[in-house]
């Protein structure tokens, strides 16, 4: 996604300035082409040297110091940019963009450009909530800057609360999602479940499996940043993905009914979640003693969510086995009326439950089988939604 693609990185004076060098080094690593714009109050907190060793490409200070490759700096960089990202944005720039202000590099670098920006903020709480950076960034988000809010947590000023520059792994997936608006799945829409769902005996104790949620969020992650609309419904215990509508859920039955209000008008649904098959029959309402427990606790089946929910979209399951896995794989195929499933052997090395690594087998209704090697979960992913493109209309 970053190869050769042109980021225009512009730093302002913030103390979290210095995590704008981890950010440029990623950057710069995965292929990107990184010019960095830093303001005067940023060269307080981080100097350009460090920049420039990291990008190997000069750091554009001033408006009247540029690089001898740039004619004209501010017109030259916006012109040339694929996304320009503002990481860490201070509320004196925010307020500069919002009124189209053009008083210094960076400021008339985003005024002169038609390329998406990211806005990633880093302040003082107080500062972040004040109605007049609040309405700034509102401003913003109206023109279609795409805004990476703060986390909450310990600043610098000793305060606790919200202002915290994001991670940057989630400023990352900003990046790539704007880079992939048109992608082979701009304007699909589509839902995927993951994580194993918790069936519960009583207010503390649950019937579930291994299931990490990784592979759900790789295909989703892999979804949002071809460009599509991705909803995922996840009963795992990871941080919430950036740009995706999460809807958080637990048991088997939460999950059925949130992804028959999700599918309307979707166009693949992505079963990845590990979906208990068996719940208690009876719930305690309180904590079951030790010295009471029943070992044969009465079971019964949880819903099967992908013969309930049917439609006029691709519908694709997962088969965790540990024997027999092209037949299991294939009769669930069937029994389903699946348009494609993806088996894995969860005893096979490096793949299945915790693992960032799956071993699969894709089979179609049509009887095609495609064996993949060990490779990267976020790699199957795309293997899954290439696949997927590459059917959207027998749906």
């Amino acid at each position: 996604m970053l190869t050769n693609k042109t980021v225009v990185l512009g730093i302002t004076g913030s103390i979290a300035a210095y995590k704008a060098a981890e950010l440029a080094s990623f950057l710069t690593k995965s292929g990107a082409d990184v010019e960095t714009v830093m303001t005067e109050s940023a060269q307080k907190f981080i100097l350009p040297l460090t920049l420039r060793s990291l990008t190997h490409r000069p750091v554009v200070c001033d408006m009247w110091s540029p690089p001898e490759n740039f004619s004209i700096t501010h017109v030259a960089l916006a012109q040339a940019a694929d996304v320009i990202v503002i990481a860490p944005a201070t509320a004196n720039i925010i307020a500069k963009m919002a009124y189209g202000l053009a008083d210094d590099i960076l400021s008339s670098i985003v005024l002169a450009t038609k390329a998406p920006v990211i806005v990633a903020s880093a302040m003082n709480n107080n500062m972040y909530e004040n109605p007049a950076t609040q309405e700034n960034l509102a401003r913003l988000k109206e023109r279609g800057f795409l805004i990476v809010e703060p986390e909450i947590g310990h600043l610098a000023c000793d305060a606790i609360g919200k202002g915290r520059l994001a991670d940057i792994n989630t400023i990352i997936s900003a990046i790539n999602m704007v880079l992939g608006r048109a992608g082979d799945m701009a304007g699909k829409k589509v839902v995927v479940t993951a994580g194993g769902t918790r069936e519960p005996i009583d207010p503390v104790r649950f019937i579930g499996n291994r299931s990490s949620g990784k592979m759900g969020y790789a295909l989703a992650e892999a979804a949002r940043e071809r460009g599509a609309d991705v909803t995922l419904i996840s009963a795992a215990q990871l941080s919430k993905p950036f740009g995706m509508s999460v809807i958080y859920v637990e048991s088997a039955s939460q999950m059925l009914d949130a992804v028959k209000q999700s599918v309307y008008n979707a166009d693949a649904l992505v079963m990845a979640a590990a979906v208990a098959d068996f719940r208690s029959k009876i719930t305690s309402e309180n904590k079951i003693k030790k010295d009471s427990l029943v070992l044969n606790m009465e079971l019964e089946r949880t819903p099967d969510i992908l013969s309930e929910v049917k439609g006029d979209f691709l519908r694709i399951g997962f088969a965790a086995e540990t024997e027999h896995l092209l037949d299991n794989a294939r009769k669930k195929l069937a029994d389903k009326t699946l348009d494609l499933i993806v088996a894995n052997d969860v005893t096979t090395q490096g793949s299945g439950f915790g693992t960032d690594t799956n071993k699969v087998t894709l089979i179609s209704r049509g009887g095609k089988e495609i064996d993949l090697p060990l490779m990267a979960k976020r790699d199957v992913a795309d293997r899954v939604w290439d696949w997927v493109v590459a059917n959207i209309d027998i749906a």
